[in-house]
């Protein structure tokens, strides 16, 4: 008799459901703030550096923060896991919630049979994270283009 047979899955959902509503709402805002940091920061870094340096400076900070901001989302995971009793610390509870969200896997740390379609459930969270992350970082690349440009280049006129 296989355990996960007789494993429940209904309370994986419903914890994973609002789990995944959450960091999609924390990783948006995150990333809308970033941008936005990002476009003013951009413009209003030193001109007497070249815009390379600029974008350099800017995008790693931008890094950084979508570092932390995936971090936090780990975080609601992980404490999630320790409030079920899914994992027994928060050690673990950290490296499987990175683990299952980078798709990395978390060595020897593994949940309760019980748990193990939550722990799916955050792999699935995590593909779209990254997926946005993914997005996030190509409109800020994209939004380059137009702040190198002159600014008559910039306009479009009719006349």
């Amino acid at each position: 008799m296989n355990v996960l047979d007789d494993a429940p899955w209904g309370s994986d959902w419903a914890w994973s459901l609002p789990l995944i509503l959450l960091n999609v709402i924390i990783h948006v805002f995150g990333l809308a703030f970033i941008y936005d940091g990002f476009t003013v920061l951009l413009r209003e870094v030193s001109r007497k550096r070249t815009f390379m340096v600029r974008f350099a400076v800017v995008m790693n900070a931008a890094v950084f923060l979508i570092v932390v901001l995936h971090g936090i989302e780990a975080i609601t995971w992980a404490l999630a896991y320790l409030a079920l009793g899914a994992l027994p610390t928060a050690k673990s509870a950290m490296l499987y919630s990175l683990g299952a969200m980078t798709g990395f896997g978390s060595g020897s740390v593994a949940l309760a049979p019980h748990w193990q379609m939550m722990g799916v459930l955050q792999s699935l969270a995590g593909v779209l994270l990254f997926g946005l992350t993914t997005a996030f970082m190509f409109a800020m690349f994209q939004a380059v283009g137009p702040s190198q440009r002159p600014p008559d280049d910039r306009s479009t006129s009719n006349g």
